[in-house]
Formats: structure tokens, C-alpha cells, sequence
């Protein structure tokens, strides 16, 4: 089985890009001869293992017991007779990959709830996907999701060149694995600068957008201003979609 997978998805059928060629219209409008790739969503887990990935945060550990991330304000009171107690994971532990995390049957983990991961309870023989309005509102105010945006932040004045330009083609390339457009640089470079203007007239709330990853030596306005700008990219459709 596993050599089979590998010559599928190496294949170049496989490998192919999902936009439709103009040559395919006639030839094969419903895709029945795979003459395009599909485009779909990513699975829940493979959402947040990619956002964790992306902004550093990612625990590498194979094996070992189910781990409890962060869950949103108030979700564990909902369990029968609030008899809940989700004690939130530490260390390496709350970064572990999405395969590890511990279902609770009563309350299932939400954010692979809301992108279709399938009930444990039950044979699942096909994942379904639905597009609802939760699931931008869950990459938006996840407590897991704004961890990321504020720790991708971080790592691209970090890892990432000095000037603005630069950090944020950087920071598109390793989000999305593409060179940015001069549009599209262009509107990152505008939304860092009117961020940080923002941050600059507001420290307060700008210290709260950085959270506990604020780099060293790097002025609170200019550090949310970056955070801004990864939980952009980290939120953008083609980021949490297999073209």
C-alpha cells in the first residue's frame, strides 16, 4: 500500500495544477478524466498541524498519550453536569501534531469539529467537507489559531531580511510556497504600515495582539504590525487549500 501511494501521489496526473486549461473545456468539463487536479480543503488536523508548522510552534514527538491544546473560553463547561475538566497541556506537549489530540466524547475538540473531522464513536469510510462562515470565524478567534499568527509574527522579524518588502515576501513564501505578486506585495506592505500606525496610537491593544511572543528589542507597534500580517496569510483561502 505505501508504494502504491507513493506512485500516486508522485504521479503527474497527481501533481498537476487544479486550474482549468482552456484546451479541457470541450475535452473534459467535469474533470471524469482527471485532466486537472481537484482543489479542496485540507482536513481539520492538517489545518492546524500547518499553522503550527508555519509559524514555528510545530512539536516534532512521534507517539506516546493524547494531548489537551488550548480550548476556547467556556466550551468546557458544556460537557454534561459540567463534568468536564480539560487540563490544558504544557511544554511541547499543546504543539503536538492533531492526530494526538484527546477526544472527549461529550465535548468534542471544536476547531476539528467545525472543519468535519469525523466522530470517533462511529466507522467513517469518507470525510465530507462543508464551507461554513464558523469555520473563518475559528482561523480568525481560535486561542490556537491567534498563537500562531502571534508567533509567526515573531519568527518573521526573526528569520526574515531586514526590510519591509523583503519580510513580507518572505513570510508569503514560506506560508503559501509561491513568490508573491507585486499586487499582492504591495497590500501586505499597506496593511504592515497602517497596523503599525495603529499600534503606534495604541500600545495597550497592540500589546495584547503580540501576546507573550513579542521579540526582543522590537517596538510593540512594529512587532503587531507583523503579527498582523502572518495571521493575514495564515487566514487567506489558498492557505488551508490543496491546489
Amino acid at each position: 500500500m505505501k508504494s502504491l501511494h507513493r506512485q500516486m501521489v508522485l504521479s503527474a496526473t497527481y501533481r498537476q495544477s487544479s486550474v482549468a486549461r482552456a484546451e479541457l473545456a470541450s475535452l473534459d468539463p467535469v474533470n471524469a478524466f482527471l485532466g486537472r487536479q481537484n482543489r479542496f480543503r485540507l482536513e481539520a488536523e492538517v489545518i492546524r498541524d500547518l499553522n503550527l508548522a508555519v509559524s514555528g510552534l510545530l512539536a516534532d514527538k512521534l507517539g506516546g498519550p493524547s494531548v489537551r491544546p488550548p480550548l476556547p473560553k467556556g466550551v468546557a463547561e458544556l460537557g454534561y453536569a459540567n463534568s468536564v475538566k480539560w487540563l490544558e497541556s504544557k511544554g511541547e506537549d499543546r504543539f503536538r501534531r492533531g492526530l494526538y489530540i484527546f477526544f472527549q466524547r461529550t465535548v468534542p475538540y471544536p476547531m476539528l469539529t467545525t472543519f468535519d473531522s469525523p466522530d470517533g464513536n462511529v466507522t467513517c469510510p469518507k470525510r465530507e467537507r462543508s464551507n461554513t462562515p464558523l469555520q473563518a470565524l475559528t482561523l480568525l478567534n481560535d486561542p490556537v489559531f491567534i498563537e500562531c499568527a502571534q508567533a509567526f509574527g515573531r519568527r518573521i522579524i526573526e528569520e526574515g531580511p531586514e526590510e519591509v518588502a523583503g519580510r513580507v515576501r518572505w513570510a508569503f513564501r514560506l506560508a503559501l510556497t509561491r513568490e508573491p505578486s507585486e499586487a499582492e506585495t504591495e497590500r501586505l506592505v499597506k496593511l504592515h504600515d497602517e497596523i503599525k500606525q495603529l499600534a503606534a496610537e495604541d500600545t495597550e491593544s497592540a500589546a495584547r495582539l503580540v501576546g507573550e511572543y513579542a521579540p526582543d528589542g522590537v517596538l510593540v507597534d512594529d512587532a503587531a504590525a507583523w503579527v498582523a500580517v502572518g495571521r493575514t496569510l495564515l487566514n487567506l483561502d489558498e492557505f488551508v487549500t490543496r491546489e
